[in-house]
């Protein structure tokens, strides 16, 4: 069945990607991985080549491309060159903190931010989880006071992609205790400003070369002019976009499982045992039919929800759907496609077993895929009464 999800612009865009990261990336990335932490001169040398702020007007540097589509050719990519740590630091950059300051900026911080996040020398986070509150963050303890003309920032944050690297944090604070859900704003805190600390680098299971940190905020002068968009709106902004950054993970999930099963399906059909091929063994047969299946069908309930995003038009249950299921099918495809490869399945140096390891926190992040189920299921329970 021919796809008509890409047209000839994305495929020529796909061209540039290929050639970047064969260049500047799977040269380098076993030895990243083997460091603990990405160079932070490959993001200025992804701007330079147009990969970084693909949304960002052409005004303040970037490609002007409000068109995910260009971002999953990214994700594509970045994934079948097996390097998930590019993958999930550039897209709390592009997808998540880039789309807030389109969305809420002024003019003055715009001009101020987004030129150095389109060039790539400013790399961005976004601290939301405590070690006391992930998915509830109405229980976050980190709060802001207005003093004058500064907000003082006090608390700290965990589980922070690019929280050291990053010179640009979008941090979620409380700001009125008394004012239930229009109790919390968002703020942009930059390095420099006195009593903001980047923790230590976290030791995770998977994604060794992503850096993700704790970041500590004593007594944090936050200038009123580093206020993202409205005081008392921050949950309420948070929501609203969270369509997008669930969507962005479902979407690595996907080309993820597409390159895990490519892996699986390419060893049986080069693999020998009992006089044939592995994959000529009905029983192997069988899961590459149901892994496939799931697969094709997967990508098309994704595809039509990128194109909701690309209208304005994706919901929180959908964008829910597509990251719980597609993050679990990952998972499913990567286990099962490490079984075919045997024993050499388990050896570092065959990417499924590096996939095994960094795959695992997909359905954690963004919401885990329990939080994902609770939101359809209240939907479903509104809907039925």
């Amino acid at each position: 069945m021919r796809s008509t999800f890409y047209d000839d612009d994305h495929q020529e865009f796909r061209e540039l990607v290929r050639d970047f990261i064969a260049r500047e990336i799977t040269p380098n990335y076993a030895r990243w991985e083997a460091d603990g932490g990405l160079p932070l001169e490959l993001y200025p040398k992804m701007g330079e080549t147009g990969l970084v702020g693909l949304a960002i007007p052409e005004q303040y540097g970037g490609m002007g491309l409000d068109d995910y589509r260009f971002r999953m050719v990214i994700n594509e990519e970045l994934s079948r060159a097996q390097a998930p740590s590019v993958n999930a630091a550039f897209g709390v950059h592009d997808d998540i903190v880039i789309a807030y300051l389109l969305d809420l900026a002024t003019d003055e911080q715009r001009e101020r931010w987004l030129p150095g996040m389109a060039d790539g020398t400013r790399l961005s986070a976004v601290a939301m989880t405590e070690p006391g509150a992930g998915s509830d963050l109405q229980g976050i303890r980190t709060h802001a006071e207005r003093d004058g003309d500064d907000w003082v920032l006090n608390g700290s944050k965990t589980f922070i992609t690019n929280g050291v690297n990053a010179s640009l944090v979008l941090v979620f604070a409380r700001t009125d205790p008394d004012a239930g859900s229009h109790g919390y704003s968002l703020f942009v805190v930059e390095n420099g400003m006195p009593g903001f600390e980047h923790g230590r680098k976290l030791d995770k299971v998977g994604l060794h070369s992503q850096d993700t940190a704790e970041l500590f905020f004593s007594d944090v002068r936050v200038p009123a002019a580093n206020l993202l968009g409205e005081a008392g709106q921050g949950l309420i902004y948070l929501l609203e976009r969270l369509p997008r950054e669930r969507i962005s993970i479902g979407a690595a999930a996907l080309a993820s499982a597409e390159t895990a099963y490519d892996w699986g399906r390419e060893y049986v059909f080069n693999r020998s045992a009992f006089g044939q091929t592995i994959g000529d063994l009905a029983t192997v047969r069988f899961t590459l039919a149901e892994l496939e299946t799931e697969i094709d069908i997967t990508r098309a309930y994704v595809e039509r929800c990128i194109l909701a995003l690309n209208d304005g038009e994706l919901t929180t249950v959908e964008a829910s759907k597509a990251k719980w299921w597609a993050t679990e099918l990952e998972q499913r495809v990567i286990t099962r496609s490490l079984q075919l490869h045997g024993g050499y399945g388990f050896m570092e140096e065959y990417p499924i077993a590096r996939a095994f390891r960094d795959s695992r926190v997909q359905s954690i992040y963004g919401g885990t895929t329990e939080i994902m189920k609770e939101i359809i299921g209240r939907d479903i329970a509104k809907r039925s009464r």
